[in-house]
């Protein structure tokens, strides 16, 4: 563990948390840009914007969208968002329709070689973890990892 300042928090209604916690936080947010970055080496992501990444996130999780509902979900103005699906939809990487709600609005999603590369990235950045982890960790390491990861997945939950 590193040293970090002590209880300090950014919000003034906050408790001051204790100095273990305020170090663990420091320490796990740092590890995990580390790893992001190593498996972002791992599979070419490409010259996306953040925003562009959210939205060809946000239609590979849920399907078809129109510019609208993608501009709520990521709390941006309409115009705005038409503008990263109009350059991504000039990059081929989306499809539009014609929605059959209403047929005045678009709906967009993701070209098939689209998605099929974002699985096969998906894929080739799962299959490098996989392989560090067994190459780097012993089996009593990898239960520690896994023990980890349960207690990760309880900060994550609501």
């Amino acid at each position: 563990m590193t040293a970090h300042p002590t209880s300090s928090t950014t919000r003034p209604d906050a408790q001051p948390v204790s100095a273990q916690a305020a170090a663990l936080a420091g320490d796990l947010r740092a590890l995990v840009g580390k790893l992001k970055r190593r498996l972002r080496e791992q599979a070419s992501a490409g010259d996306f914007s953040p925003s562009q990444l959210a939205v060809l996130q946000r239609l590979e999780r849920d399907g078809p969208a129109t510019v609208s509902s993608l501009a709520r979900a990521e709390g941006m103005r309409p115009q705005s968002m038409g503008t990263v699906v109009a350059a991504l939809e000039s990059a081929g990487l989306l499809t539009g329709a014609p929605d059959p709600a209403d047929g005045r609005q678009t709906l967009w999603s993701l070209t098939e070689a689209f998605a099929s590369w974002m699985r096969e990235s998906r894929a080739a950045r799962q299959d490098w973890l996989a392989r560090t982890i067994e190459a780097r960790l012993c089996s009593a390491e990898q239960a520690e990892l896994a023990h980890a990861i349960a207690l990760l997945q309880r900060l994550v939950q609501p």
